[in-house]
């Protein structure tokens, strides 16, 4: 089985959750015996074959154009990062595209389904429509995922493939785009929703560009049963097209959850994006709240967003100091050093589909306390899940693991035991099992 699959992040350069997530998903799926042509928003037109559990590490690198690929093959690089430079993988894709022939290219593509022999449109190609009117735009991010979607048309006509798996609504025009061209099954992955990421409305575009990839796609894949009910909920997705797969973590071998302190004091460490969505406001509440009882504590905010600005600010409003600490964005050495420096690791999210990171630090030993609103609390016992908005219980707790070392000490045992039983091995299998289903309706109607 070969699967074309679309996604915007992948180490080792982009490493977010979504990254993450797909990295280990993927290697199971080679481990499994399913192929993988990975696309990512690159400079060149590419793709990445991957066959061998070990080509996700590796990042074996085919043109599309042959011309092009006879070049490539005869430069010498001296690594895999020497390669992907090369390439144009960055942490943040930039777009290579003129604006004015992406444009002219949609408007091409949407008038296919202005056409006179059109009148009646069926459901499919009003969704392809859907997508093509709110793709247009002239943010960066847009017009990023113009340049992606366009692509995807040479990569469906060049590939052979199976089925189409697309991540996220940045991903799906693309995953339609191919589905439309080469006729093959689609599954669409939902890491979350634009309500999670915005805590609200949103950008109506982007709700619609989700709506139409899970209505056209044959399968939608959600990643918890908190993410399942939203789109449901929200987006009036039947929940017979829907299958529930839970993210996992691949702990690194040889954590012991052996600590390297920066500090001599508890820390208590906040890791991932800036966002409302993750309630870092929450967690200054909170560290507030435990400096007045325990000012030998140091609580570390990790990562970056759009409420970095606001969330300095306040603290030096409250007067917290180098009690209340900003890392910036860290790479994957330095997350894994602070991560070995934390006792307690809290995630206040007000709506998470799931939570890696706290899979993550769990991993390291971390104690962990979680929001009761995140999809990463249905699989995991040894932490403590706490509602996003219930600050005082949060500060308690984080007090009760300070003046009682040796429980929090044993709550990151349990939970490093707990988490390295939440295997991607188990999630793959899931999926590929849904592949199979997906591929066998589709060769019964192909045959019908």
């Amino acid at each position: 089985m070969k699967v074309l699959m679309f996604t915007w992040e992948f180490p080792p350069f982009i490493s977010g959750g979504l990254g993450m997530a797909c990295y280990g998903m993927v290697r199971s799926l080679l481990k499994q015996g399913v192929k993988v042509d990975l696309v990512l928003p690159t400079k060149e037109m590419v793709y990445f074959p991957l066959v061998t559990e070990e080509d996700a590490d590796k990042m074996p690198v085919v043109y599309v154009d042959k011309k092009k690929q006879k070049e490539f093959e005869t430069i010498k690089f001296l690594s895999v990062k020497e390669r992907l430079d090369y390439i144009g993988v960055t942490t943040h894709p930039e777009s290579y595209m003129q604006l004015d022939d992406i444009t002219k290219y949609l408007k091409i593509l949407k008038k296919d389904f202005d056409t006179a022999e059109q009148l009646v449109l069926s459901d499919h190609e009003k969704l392809l429509e859907e997508v093509v009117v709110n793709l247009i735009g002239d943010e960066d991010l847009i017009k990023k995922v113009q340049e992606y979607t366009v692509r995807a048309q040479d990569i469906a006509h060049t590939l052979d493939f199976d089925l189409i798996h697309a991540h996220d609504w940045l991903c799906y025009p693309a995953g339609m785009l191919a589905k439309r061209i080469s006729g093959k099954p689609l599954v669409v992955h939902i890491h979350a929703t634009e309500f999670d990421r915005s805590g609200g409305p949103g950008d109506e575009r982007i709700h619609k560009i989700e709506h139409a990839g899970m209505m056209y796609a044959d399968r939608v894949l959600a990643v918890s049963q908190y993410t399942a009910q939203m789109i449901m909920s929200r987006y009036r997705i039947d929940s017979g097209r829907i299958k529930i797969v839970h993210n996992a973590f691949t702990a690194q071998p040889g954590l012991d959850g052996k600590k390297q302190r920066l500090f001599k004091g508890p820390t208590i460490l906040f890791l991932g994006r800036i966002t409302l969505q993750k309630g870092p406001d929450y967690f200054l509440d909170v560290a507030d709240m435990v400096l007045k009882v325990h000012p030998e504590a140091r609580f570390i905010v990790a990562g970056t967003g759009d409420m970095g600005r606001r969330l300095l600010r306040k603290s030096a409003a409250l007067k917290l100091g180098n009690k209340f600490l900003f890392t910036g964005f860290l790479n994957r050495t330095q997350v894994e050093r602070v991560l070995q420096a934390a006792d307690i690791y809290v995630l206040p999210s007000v709506s998470e589909p799931f939570g890696i990171a706290p899979l993550e630090a769990m991993a390291y030993g971390v104690t962990s306390i979680i929001s009761k609103q995140s999809g990463v609390a249905e699989v995991v016992n040894h932490a403590f899940k706490i509602d996003f908005w219930d600050i005082d219980r949060m500060a308690d707790t984080i007090n009760y693991l300070i003046e009682n070392p040796e429980i929090c000490t044993q709550m990151g045992k349990d939970g490093m035991k707990e988490v390295n039983n939440i295997l991607w091995d188990e999630a793959a299998e899931k999926i590929r099992l849904v592949y199979s289903s997906v591929l066998t309706e589709y060769l019964k109607r192909s045959n019908g």
